[in-house]
């Protein structure tokens, strides 16, 4: 079933709603916030490389809130254990019965805080979940709820005591972004109001989680033309055969950046994605997904300008709107 222009408009101004609504508490950082809500409503999940103080749990908070939905905070720490994570059943000596207590994985947006400090196991915790929505505790399931989304951070400094994610991992994070610091007016702006260390309280509901949903299913009717596609594989295909990579971006990164290519067409008023939408979207999208070669990395080159030179190498297909 095709996209009318009706709903594609209808699903850009909800967006810009949800935009300008988070943008209350994370001041000038709109572009970041677009890229947090397409992966929200492609179905995926969020990487944030930044540095402490950027304002990540705000970021976190806000969104939850704009959606009215709930919202969690992991502090990942050596000692933190896969059932701190996803919960555990303990036994009711009253009622004679086992319980399941949830984690707090259990939210609408989980904010994973510095995930590289937790232990491979406990990092492996969320491996289910992020692509399922779904947690397994003793042989049993117990869905998420949607919507879904896990935020997590690591810290772009070497620090003793982390440990690097693995492949996997990085694979189920649909967008790596990063807030940094912000610009000078906006540094002063904060400062004014460095008073308030609720920023995110003034956030309010403006659009239930059930539309949210409905927003991402919207997402899935999106035209593709085939061309389109082709550009999106040949971009994926010159990743796995570029001198500087050792590890190119999955089927499964493919996919994603078809995914997040289809929602963005929709925050930009259309039913149909363009060659734009793909290039927008290629660098966070499939940078933190590829690996690069040692030598290579010392020599200064890093995945996003891989990927960048790669868009610039292919031509996109001469398209035009159904």
């Amino acid at each position: 079933m095709a996209v009318t222009q009706e709903q594609a408009s209808w699903f850009a101004d909800a967006f810009g709603k949800l935009v300008d609504n988070i943008d209350l508490a994370i001041l000038g950082k709109q572009e970041v916030i677009r890229l947090v809500l397409t992966a929200l409503l492609s179905d995926g999940h969020v990487l944030l490389e930044d540095f402490p103080g950027t304002g990540k749990t705000v970021l976190a908070k806000s969104l939850a809130n704009t959606i009215d939905g709930k919202t969690s905070r992991i502090q990942f720490t050596p000692d933190l254990l896969p059932s701190d994570v996803t919960g555990v059943t303990i036994y009711d000596q009253g009622k004679g019965i086992f319980e399941f207590h949830e984690g707090p994985i259990f939210a609408s947006i989980v904010l994973a805080d510095e995930i590289n400090r937790a232990s491979p196991k406990t990092q492996a915790a969320l491996l289910e979940v992020m692509e399922e929505g779904i947690v397994t505790v003793d042989g049993r399931g117990y869905p998420v709820g949607s919507p879904f989304m896990v935020i997590a951070t690591q810290n772009p400094i070497e620090q003793a005591g982390t440990y690097k994610l693995p492949e996997a991992q990085l694979d189920r994070f649909l967008i790596k972004t990063s807030l940094g610091y912000p610009d000078d007016e906006t540094a002063v702006s904060l400062l004014m109001d460095a008073g308030d260390r609720a920023r995110a309280s003034r956030v309010q509901p403006v659009i239930a989680g059930e539309s949210i949903v409905q927003m991402t299913a919207l997402g899935r009717e999106v035209h593709v033309d085939r061309s389109v596609m082709q550009y999106v594989n040949q971009i994926v295909k010159a990743t796995r055969e570029h001198q500087d990579v050792v590890l190119g971006v999955s089927t499964r990164g493919a996919m994603a950046l078809a995914r997040a290519a289809k929602t963005w067409a929709l925050t930009q008023g259309r039913g149909y994605v363009t060659p734009d939408d793909v290039q927008t979207l290629a660098v966070p999208v499939l940078g933190h997904r590829l690996i690069i070669d040692p030598e290579s990395e010392f020599a200064g080159v890093n995945a996003s300008d891989v990927v960048s030179r790669i868009l610039v190498d292919i031509e996109p297909p001469a398209y035009r709107a159904p």
